[in-house]
């Protein structure tokens, strides 16, 4: 049986060089990874583990992620779950678009390896002895 005081994250991400980077740096956190490679199985994913935060990928091979979020926000059970775009083709304004639609936090790719874990510690709500 799973320990329940170890967070899901569930990490939506089509490329695998990626999903592993994010893997192993979530490792260091003691996290528990579920991952999804498409719209379609992030939405699913969700709504059947309702992870205690989500790493979405804003370009996936079957939709948007931004309408990903949209239908998780629309959702009770969902709604609550912090949400963090991540994205390689940032322009001028994906933020604040991202974060107007739903999400809590905007990283860019490539990943700051030095500041990710403080980024989603932050979302887990980990403090310093927790670490």
């Amino acid at each position: 049986m799973a320990d329940p005081t170890v967070p899901t994250v569930l990490v939506v991400e089509d490329n695998a060089t990626n999903m592993a980077l994010v893997r192993a740096l979530l490792a260091r956190h003691r996290c528990r990874v579920a991952e999804a490679t498409s719209a379609a199985s992030a939405l699913e994913e969700a709504r059947r583990l309702l992870p205690q935060l989500i790493l979405m990928d804003l370009q996936l091979p079957d939709g948007d992620g931004l309408e990903v979020v949209r239908q998780l926000r629309a959702l009770p059970d969902s709604q609550h779950i912090p949400i963090i775009a991540l994205t390689a083709h940032a322009m001028a304004g994906d933020a604040d678009r991202a974060r107007a639609i739903g999400c809590d936090d905007y990283l860019t790719k490539p990943i700051d390896t030095r500041s990710f874990g403080q980024r989603v510690e932050r979302y887990l709500g980990k403090t310093e002895g927790e670490r």
